[in-house]
C-alpha cells in the first residue's frame, strides 16, 4: 500500500485531476492523506500557488504534477509506477476506423 499526503484546498480541480491520476498510474493501492492548506497560514503561505503537492512520507514533494511523464517519474523513483498504464495513458487513441458510405433516395449515409 501506497502511502502519500496531498495539500489541497476546498474546491481544487487541479487536486482532484491529480489524485484520480494517481490511482492510475500507481502500481498498489494508494492512500492519499488530503491536507487543507487554507486552514493553517503557513501552509497557505508555502502551498499556495504550487498545489496541488504530493509528497511521500520522506517528505519529498512534486509539486504540480499534472504531467503524466513527471508524475511517472516521480513514482518510479521510488518503485511504485505502473509501467504498463503509463505507457496506455501516453499512447495516441485509436483512430476510428473508416465505414462504408452508401446511397439511398439521393441521400448519403455511414454504413
Amino acid at each position: 500500500m501506497i502511502h502519500l499526503t496531498l495539500y489541497t484546498t476546498l474546491g481544487c480541480h487541479l487536486c482532484a485531476q491529480l489524485e484520480g491520476l494517481v490511482h492510475r498510474l500507481a502500481n498498489d493501492e494508494v492512500v492519499l492523506e488530503h491536507i487543507e492548506i487554507s486552514a493553517d497560514a503557513a501552509l497557505a503561505e508555502r502551498y499556495g500557488v504550487r498545489i496541488p503537492v504530493l509528497a511521500d512520507h520522506h517528505g519529498a514533494e512534486l509539486d504540480r504534477g499534472l504531467d503524466p511523464k513527471r508524475l511517472g517519474e516521480w513514482l518510479r523513483r521510488r518503485g511504485w509506477l505502473d509501467e504498463a498504464a503509463l505507457a496506455a495513458w501516453l499512447s495516441p487513441p485509436e483512430a476510428p476506423r473508416a465505414t462504408a458510405a452508401y446511397r439511398r433516395h439521393g441521400r448519403r449515409y455511414l454504413g
